[in-house]
This record gives C-alpha cells, structure tokens and sequence, in this order.
C-alpha cells in the first residue's frame, strides 16, 4: 500500500468542511441556507459526519466558503500541525517575538492612563454642562 492511498483514507472531506466553514464564522443553518431549500441544519451535520462527499457537492460548499474543491479534499489536520510544530519548535533560537522586540509595557500602567483619561473627558463633560447652566441662567 503507497503513502498517498494512506494519505488520502484519512483525509475525512466533511471534517474539512466544518474546519473551514467554523475558520469562517459561518453556523450550520446559513450554511444550509446557501445551499438552498433541500437543505437543513441537520442536513449539513450529516454532510459533515461524512468521509468522502460528492465532487458536486464540494464545489457548491466550497463556492459558498469560497475556498479551492482542492483545499477541502487534501486538507490532512496532522500535516497541519506537523508543519505548526515544526516551524514553532525551529523558531526558539531567533530570540523574543520573531527578533521583532519585546514587550515592555505594564498593563497596570496602561489602565491607569485609561483612568486618568476618562477622568479629563469627565472633567471636560462637567465643565461643559456648567457653562450650558450659566447660560441658560443668563437667559432667564
């Protein structure tokens, strides 16, 4: 048995579809909405429970998520993160953040320059609504 015929019986199509359709932000119903009116929710579960789907149907789901038929049927999870391993655990000697710097900021420090700038607005909003009083008072 070659590698590639074992690569391709662990490729699971409806997996992929939900990978890629969650990576969108897209739920099942809209899914099936797009789809047309033979689908369901439940329809595109089931789509999505099955190992190898339909070339037509792939086409249709992969126009909708607007991702290649090709990135649906050869998406195989463990090269994934193989390849994310790999490229992370090879990055450790380049230094702190890619030799893009450290962080060097407090996050108690920026909260409190938060505060201290709502407390200028609040200052400016009081200050305005006592000069509409003034005015407001002169008219009288």
């Amino acid at each position: 048995m070659s590698t590639t015929t074992d690569n391709r019986k662990n490729i699971h199509h409806g997996r992929n579809i939900k990978r890629f359709r969650e990576m969108f932000g897209l739920k099942q119903e809209a899914l099936a909405y797009q789809l047309g009116d033979d689908w369901s929710q439940k329809r595109v579960s089931l789509l999505e429970a099955k190992e190898t789907i339909d070339d037509d149907i792939l086409a249709q789901v992969a126009t909708i998520l607007k991702v290649p038929v090709e990135a649906i049927k050869n998406f195989d999870e463990e090269k994934a993160i193989y390849n994310i391993q790999n490229n992370y655990e090879g990055s450790h000697n380049q230094g702190p953040l890619n030799n893009y710097g450290t962080i060097n900021f407090n996050p108690i420090d920026k909260l409190i320059e938060l505060f201290e700038e709502n407390k200028k607005l609040y200052e400016r909003l009081l200050a305005s609504e006592r000069e509409k009083i003034e005015l407001l008072k002169a008219n009288k």
